[in-house]
């Protein structure tokens, strides 16, 4: 992790570059004794669970179990790799580090040569149109367009929106002029090849409004041209290129994470344009997928940095149909959702330019409603209830959804809704939900349902305070120790050795012991740095949040470690027992016996 830069640098930054410190511009952080907390940046929460330890250089949260050191902070936060987070240190430092002729691959933008100067051009093109926009006459009736459409000049720079000439060769010859490749200008969605010839190009971009499309860490990768006049399409968006992947994109995102933290919430929408009259409107927490569904790599993203989410889309049919899907993709990314609903078929934008942005806020973002009251409302569009049969269809529609919740309570509140409506008993509602969920089970095959129980822990759920059992506590208490002390990682390698019970346990004495081999000292923040994986990184850093006495007693030790090694006996003696079993129901008696034999020998060891 992290082997491109030297490792006396990386020891340099991880010195220079306070935990508290770094943390503090993302969290507001208050001292409670030795250590800091603050609301997790990671999950939606109202009491701080999230600690930051300045004796230790690690943070921890005790909701969702995010955890490590000031690079895992960034990394998780930022989304950067290992190197991009350390380079960012490392400027904040004023630390020079050695040039890198290219980034590991990580979350953030993989930059190679190719994309630096597919990112430089559009960033040089961003200000350029926006030149145009607000300082010459050529851009001149775009701006008058967008100020009658009620763009403020603060919105226009806030966005940096622009304008492109009408013309076919301009920003060829303007990027020709620069030194930038043509063959490469057009790979990155700036020019397009004309007759499919090999040398002649034009721009893509001629008499639009210019809307720039910004990565996680704002820089521009693309744009947005929207039509001055009734040309199609309205709006001509970049090709997907080396850098710029809608999948992966949530536009406005760099912008609105500050936003987010704030709130605790997110506002999602189906386009950029939204985006921009909610920002107008005062709702920044804004962010949008470009023109597709929300993927599973998008609801990821949201759900790491908030866990409320308000869609708020189209309310015409195919804008219904897209609430649907977005709200079942957050929904399994473990987001907790509301819907904001739009009457009279507008979009957005429309209802802030015909009712104003107060009345955005209040009755639209301000009165969202949980999904289920949404798909009831949604199931109800277009039915007479007076009909039987629709009536019916009705009843049918909303049992089969509320077969799908799991909250219990909820389930009660829209059962009693029903109930009350349509002079249904209770009883009857709960058969019908009963059977639902019966035939749904019944329909899951043996491999789904095990694909769903692989997938859970790949979740990041708030973490219940469970009594663990004695051996996995005592295996956390030994690592504890292990990470103050190299003397007690030494003692423990000599009678325990990796005999851990919990994988992640081995995996972590093993780099620990490997750690200490090779002469490092107690240091828990530069050992995270030495963890392959962000799991391992989060197990050590809420270990290490563990108060552990200064001394452990050779009695302690010899109890954790008798704990460790009793729970594999106790493992053997189950195994042994089912094989008694076997033998007996076989009619192998003698060898029953036996068997029999073992297990009083291993429950007599158990007591030693």
């Amino acid at each position: 992790m992290g082997n491109r830069i030297p490792e006396e640098l990386i020891e340099k930054i991880q010195r220079t570059s306070d935990i508290v410190d770094v943390i503090s511009e993302y969290v507001q952080l208050k001292k409670q004794g030795r250590n800091y907390f603050g609301l997790c940046p990671f999950h939606g929460e109202k009491s701080p669970s999230f600690s930051v330890s300045a004796d230790k250089q690690i943070f921890h949260c005790f909701g969702c179990g995010a955890g490590g050191n000031v690079f895992s902070f960034l990394i998780q936060h930022e989304g950067y790799s290992f190197i991009e987070a350390a380079q960012h240190l490392a400027d904040k430092a004023n630390i020079e580090l050695p040039s890198i002729p290219s980034l590991e691959q990580g979350p953030g933008p993989t930059i190679s040569k190719d994309s630096e100067k597919m990112i430089e051009a559009h960033e040089l093109l961003k200000k350029f149109y926006h030149h145009l926009l607000v300082n010459t006459k050529e851009g001149q009736h775009a701006l008058d367009y967008l100020l009658s459409r009620g763009f403020t000049k603060d919105i226009i720079d806030t966005f940096e929106i622009g304008y492109s000439l009408d013309s076919w060769d301009f920003v060829k010859k303007f990027l020709e002029k620069r030194g930038f490749t043509l063959s490469l200008m057009e790979e990155a969605g700036l020019l397009v090849k004309k007759n499919n010839s090999n040398e002649e190009f034009f721009d893509r971009f001629r008499n639009r409004i210019m809307f720039p499309i910004m990565d996680h860490h704002g820089n521009t990768i693309a744009f947005s041209g929207r039509v001055l006049g009734d040309e199609k399409p309205k709006y001509l968006n970049s090709p997907e290129t080396k850098i710029f992947n809608k999948s992966k994109l949530l536009y406005n995102f760099h912008r609105a994470r500050v936003h987010i933290r704030k709130n605790q919430q997110v506002v999602l929408f189906e386009g950029f344009a939204d985006v921009i009259s909610s920002t107008r409107a005062g709702v920044e927490q804004a962010i949008a997928t470009m023109g597709t569904s929300i993927t599973e790599e998008q609801a990821k993203i949201v759900r790491r940095n908030v866990s409320e989410v308000i869609i708020c889309y189209d309310s015409d049919s195919a804008g219904i149909e897209a609430t649907n899907r977005a709200a079942k993709i957050l929904k399994d990314a473990g987001c907790k959702l509301k819907v904001a609903m739009i009457p009279d078929g507008l979009d957005p934008d429309d209802y802030i330019n015909k009712f104003g942005s107060e009345k955005f806020k209040l009755d639209v973002i301000g009165a969202s409603v949980p999904v289920m009251t949404f798909k009831m409302s949604y199931y109800r569009r277009g039915k007479n209830l007076q009909n039987e049969g629709e009536r019916l269809q009705y009843i049918e529609n909303v049992i089969s959804e509320l077969a799908q919740l799991d909250n219990a309570v909820e389930k009660e509140i829209y059962l009693k809704q029903l109930s009350s409506e349509f002079e249904l008993s209770m009883e009857v509602l709960k058969q019908q939900i009963l059977q639902k969920e019966q035939q749904k089970n019944r329909q899951r095959t043996p491999q789904q349902q095990k694909i769903t129980t692989q997938e859970q822990p790949k979740r990041k759920p708030i973490q219940s305070k469970r009594l663990l059992p004695a051996f996995h506590t005592a295996e956390r208490m030994l690592i504890g120790h292990m990470l103050r002390s190299k003397d007690m990682a030494e003692k423990v390698l000599e009678r325990l050795g990796l005999q851990f019970n919990i994988e992640e346990h081995k995996a972590i004495v093993t780099y620990l012991y490997a750690f200490y081999e090779e002469g490092n000292e107690e240091n828990v923040s530069s050992f995270l740095s030495k963890l392959p994986s962000p799991e391992l990184q989060h197990i050590v850093s809420n270990i290490a949040m563990i108060t552990l006495n200064s001394e452990v007693s050779e009695q302690e030790l010899s109890d954790y470690i008798k704990q460790v090694l009793n729970h594999q006996k106790m493992l053997m003696i189950k195994e042994k027992e089912v094989e008694k079993i076997e033998a007996e129901r076989n009619k192998q008696y003698k060898e029953a016996a036996q068997i029999a034999m073992e297990i009083i020998q291993l429950k007599q060891a158990l007591k030693s």
